[in-house]
């Protein structure tokens, strides 16, 4: 339960702290920490173990940059046409070969490469597109990646509560953990009827009980 609220939601661990003193469960935000760390990377690799196949071939790629300690480095991010997130990337650098080390581990996980790539205007999209995949159609133009831009947002918001992310290691580890659990829980609730969403969300934490081995309540 601690490390569902800690990566369903914008909480901070001592929020987490004390929603759960709230239920009488009497822990400290380091032991919230150490729960998120030990249990948080085995929940989401049973997530992605569960979605082998089941996503978009439209891929929607981009990069936004992140501050940690002074320091630029760039969040690449896929997403598929449905907002579900392929994979995230923490690297220093955006170029080509940031670009290409994004694709291979695309194309290692997903197993197949996409019907169609979409980017933004960066050219080391291209570049690396025609280096390893050059019969996939491309697509760059800012205006069809709000997809991937908005993807982003989550972190963001999380970046904020976290009072920034305190290395690379500490983002690709939280990031890892945080999109699969969100891909869980992703229903395009514009797109169907409240009777409908409740059905699917209720769907969604049935699969998280099993991925957690909880019993329901």
């Amino acid at each position: 339960y601690a490390v569902w609220l800690y990566f369903r939601f914008p909480l901070s661990l001592r929020m987490v702290e004390d929603l759960l003193a709230e239920r009488g469960i009497i822990v400290s935000h380091q032991t919230v920490r150490a729960w998120a760390d030990k249990f948080g990377q085995e929940f989401s690799k049973k997530i992605r173990r569960r979605s082998v196949g089941q996503l978009g071939g439209k891929w929607h790629l981009d990069e936004v940059v992140i501050s940690i300690r002074g320091r630029k480095h760039w969040l690449w991010r896929a997403v598929d046409q449905d907002g579900f997130v392929l994979d995230v990337l923490v690297q220093s650098r955006r170029n080509k070969k940031a670009a290409l080390r994004l694709l291979r581990k695309l194309l290692k996980q997903q197993g197949h490469p996409p019907r169609v790539l979409i980017t933004d205007k960066l050219r080391s999209y291209q570049a690396a597109k025609r280096e390893i995949m050059p019969g996939v159609e491309h697509r760059s133009h800012k205006g069809l990646n709000n997809r991937a831009e908005n993807s982003h947002q989550p972190t963001r918001r999380r970046e904020r509560v976290m009072k920034r992310f305190k290395s690379t290691r500490h983002l690709q580890r939280f990031v890892s953990v945080h999109d699969p659990i969100a891909n869980l829980f992703h229903l395009p609730r514009f797109e169907m009827t409240s009777t409908d969403f409740r059905e699917l969300r209720a769907v969604a934490m049935d699969a998280w009980r099993d991925i957690a081995q909880l019993s329901a309540a």
